[in-house]
């Protein structure tokens, strides 16, 4: 689209006054805060329905890896969840029902997915994929970096011949019982589905790139009785969130400074590791770093899966694919009649596919030496704009409900502050971004992200795009925008 398209069709759109990318879980929290506060918005929602990545994974074993009485709005408890980490149908029946609750989808546009925003003339302009033209004065970003989708570069991935599917597309129309099943990929995805697929499978082969520390929670269910009373009293599942909350306070500084808690964590997942019988297996499941600099794998299952008869492990690599099955590195035919690739998203992707600020400038090239934040939900030279679990938010070590109850919170500061200035659209200084920057590369020198490991929290520069500093920290420094550091610009 032209400058002098965009110009005419501008005239024509409808301002929706904030625009909210996506409808997960964060920008249904965006929405009831713009609602709770009385201020136009719509939410723009690619797919059909409610609920991000609860709506997109379905396959055997999801499970949320953080508790359920944790994993809850916090004016939202419920009382009734099933097991000590939820499934993830019914961490999206939740949302679904929450937004039913707040009538969010009177706000909600679904089927739209944003190619396209641009500001200019005082606001943004927002281009849908149907063709639709949508002004708004503030353009929040809630699609969160696990969204689109990661396939392997792997030679030959198009010549399987057999059933292939991503984990976050499950194909629930393919058999299993009896089939032969390979797994790519070994982070929580591919653990979480091992144990169910062993037992319909007749052979079950995970291809593991590098070995993953496990740290055995095991996820009990709740029975009925203390449903009951969790329903009855609310202040028992107000007492078991808080503390599952202590537990993660901990465990967030375990990450960021060494200490007690990053050697009881260590301590867990070596002791578990040990449960292992088969010593040549251990040893293959033996990670060759400390343990937290990836993301943890939490399960008691995936070991006594990996020692059943019928089930293997592969560390030998994968050389490529071919019609009957994968072939590793020592010219072995692992012949499968289906592939499941559990090799999650490109976390570095942020956001919608173009989003271009002042002076013609998008957010890539803003980012071409990798993403740079104010306080992880603003940037310079973008004004009105803010990202909800962007680049540097602690999606390592807190709740990512938590993370974004705080973000959006302080989203809605920075937005009630312009009606004290008219007129105005509001971005971080410059100055105040690079300090901030500055303290996040000191900070992480002390992190467990940065003692030699590749993860997906590495971001393009090299350096972990995680917060450095524990969660009481980020509650603090996120309660309340310092204005000092913002910049208010003309916007009519």
């Amino acid at each position: 689209m032209g400058q002098g398209d965009r110009q005419a069709n501008t005239s024509e759109a409808r301002n929706v006054g904030t625009a909210i990318i996506g409808a997960g879980m964060s920008g249904l929290v965006m929405g009831i805060r713009l609602k709770n506060a009385g201020r136009p918005f719509r939410i723009l929602e690619k797919a059909q329905s409610v609920g991000g990545t609860w709506r997109e994974n379905t396959y055997p074993g999801l499970a949320c890896d953080v508790p359920s009485f944790f994993y809850a709005l916090s004016f939202e408890p419920n009382p009734d969840w099933s097991h000590r980490f939820s499934p993830g149908r019914e961490i999206c029946e939740y949302f679904e029902g929450v937004a039913k609750k707040y009538r969010l989808h009177d706000d909600i546009d679904f089927g739209i997915e944003i190619t396209d925003a641009r500001f200019e003339d005082g606001g943004w302009t927002i281009q849908a994929g149907n063709g639709e033209v949508i002004r708004a004065d503030f353009l929040i970003d809630a699609t969160g970096p696990l969204h689109i989708k990661n396939y392997p570069q792997i030679e030959g991935l198009d010549d399987f011949e057999g059933t292939m599917f991503h984990s976050a597309a499950w194909d629930h129309s393919a058999p299993l019982e009896g089939k032969r099943i390979g797994v790519i990929g070994n982070g929580s995805t591919g653990v979480q589905m091992m144990a169910p697929l062993s037992k319909v499978a007749s052979e079950l082969t995970m291809f593991q790139r590098t070995a993953q520390w496990v740290y055995p929670i095991g996820n009990r269910t709740y029975t009925e009785r203390e449903r009951k009373w969790t329903r009855r009293l609310p202040v028992l599942g107000a007492l078991t969130r808080f503390v599952y909350r202590q537990l993660f306070n901990r465990a967030s500084a375990g990450v960021v400074e060494d200490g007690f808690w990053r050697k009881q964590m260590a301590k867990g997942c070596r002791e578990h590791l040990e449960t292992v019988k088969d010593p040549e297996l251990r040893e293959k499941l033996r990670p060759d770093y400390e343990p937290g600099c990836k993301r943890l794998v939490m399960s008691t299952d995936f070991y006594p899966t990996l020692e059943k008869e019928h089930v293997h492990l592969e560390t030998g690599g994968i050389d490529h694919i071919e019609a009957g099955g994968v072939v590793t590195e020592d010219g072995k035919l692992h012949e499968l009649d289906v592939l499941v690739l559990a090799t999650g998203f490109s976390a570095h992707e942020w956001g919608i596919a173009n989003v271009v600020g002042l002076n013609g400038i998008g957010q890539k090239e803003a980012w071409a030496e990798g993403p740079r934040t104010y306080r992880s939900v603003t940037m310079p030279g973008f004004p009105n704009f803010f990202m909800i679990v962007g680049p540097n938010s602690p999606i390592g070590n807190i709740s990512i409900i938590e993370v974004s109850e705080t973000q959006t919170r302080y989203i809605l500061d920075c937005i009630e502050r312009l009606d004290q200035s008219p007129g105005k659209a509001i971005m971080p200084r410059r100055e105040a971004a690079e300090r901030f920057q500055a303290k996040l590369g000191e900070a992480m020198k002390d992190t467990i992200w940065v003692t030699g490991c590749s993860s997906w929290y590495v971001g393009p520069d090299g350096a972990p795009t995680l917060w450095p500093w524990t969660a009481p920290e980020f509650h603090r420094q996120m309660k309340k925008p310092d204005f000092v550091d913002f910049e208010f610009i003309d916007a009519v």
